[in-house]
């Protein structure tokens, strides 16, 4: 076997795949957001969310107010280089729908600027949902034993955690950033949280692995979700036809989804103080107060023979 040959010949089919795809043309000095960049940047917000858990700073010793602002700094820079980074290779509508496609060096950085304080401005708002997610989270699960516990190895709470920073810089149309974010946790997690969905104070997620919201879920307030539970869209054969158009479900407030249940459809609603019961297949609104529950299969019980 020819092994130059062999290489040679597969190397020149990925070149005629390369250029039949035009994602992987780049200019001189564009480059893509980085992802351990970003997953970073997740860290270091998670460091001032919760000062003294996941950092190296004893705050016995150390001012939070010091910490706070160096911290911050260093979250201010890198975020910006990521921000600047992704308006530079999308290049095509900012924040405030300018076309960016003939937009300058100068335009970019100044609204990947104004973007990144504007965030970072946010931040104690973002840390107040958090704490309030958390205090779901004790309060909605008995073996829970402290916040810290919650804090450290809850997966709910940091797949929360995350999605709250991501929906931000999703509402303020930043690209690529809020949807690595998100997938980071859900790689992390096994819980799916879309950054375009709007979710309410007090979410609690419990056990979590194999949930998925969808971009245009609307969450309300006191909301509890357990594991495996889609909210999701009745159907995607339309692909990009359907960008922007509302097919994940709205629900209400107080509303309990048990394991596995599934709820599909941008029309479907789930009222206020609604339960919903496990392996349950939803496509239609449900009046608030009511319980939802699928019919139990048969059980067949046999003795075994010793």
């Amino acid at each position: 076997m020819d092994i130059k040959k062999k290489i040679s010949e597969t190397a020149k089919k990925l070149e005629d795949n390369y250029k039949n795809q035009s994602i992987f043309e780049m200019d001189i000095g564009e480059k893509l957001p980085k992802r351990s960049e970003i997953v970073d940047i997740i860290q270091e917000i998670r460091r001032i969310i919760f000062p003294g858990f996941f950092g190296t700073e004893n705050t016995a010793y150390v001012a939070l107010d010091d910490f706070a602002g160096s911290t911050l700094a260093g979250i201010y820079e890198k975020l910006f280089k990521q921000i600047r980074i992704a308006f530079m290779f999308k290049r095509k509508k900012d924040a405030n729908g300018m076309d960016l496609q003939d937009a300058g060096y100068g335009e970019i950085e100044s609204k990947s600027e104004e973007i990144t304080l504007e965030f970072i401005g946010r931040l104690p708002e973002i840390q107040q949902m958090i704490f309030k997610d958390l205090e779901a989270e004790l309060q909605g699960d008995p073996a829970a034993g402290s916040k810290e516990d919650i804090i450290f190895s809850y997966p709910g709470i940091y797949a929360i955690y995350v999605y709250r920073i991501a929906h931000v810089l999703y509402e303020m149309k930043v690209p690529y950033i809020p949807r690595i974010m998100t997938e980071h946790a859900h790689s992390k997690t096994g819980i799916d949280i879309n950054p375009g969905a709007k979710i309410g104070e007090y979410f609690f997620i419990d056990h979590g692995t194999g949930i998925v919201i969808g971009e245009t879920t609307e969450i309300g307030s006191h909301v509890k979700i357990y594991q495996g539970v889609t909210l999701g869209a009745l159907s995607t054969m339309k692909g990009q036809a359907l960008a922007g158009v509302k097919r994940h479900p709205t629900i209400g407030d107080y509303v309990v989804i048990y394991a596995n249940a599934t709820v599909l459809g941008g029309d479907t609603v789930i009222g206020d103080h609604a339960v919903i019961a496990g392996n349950t297949f939803i496509t239609k609104s449900i009046p608030e107060n009511t319980t939802v529950s699928a019919l139990m299969p048969e059980l067949k019980l046999r003795k075994r023979k010793h």
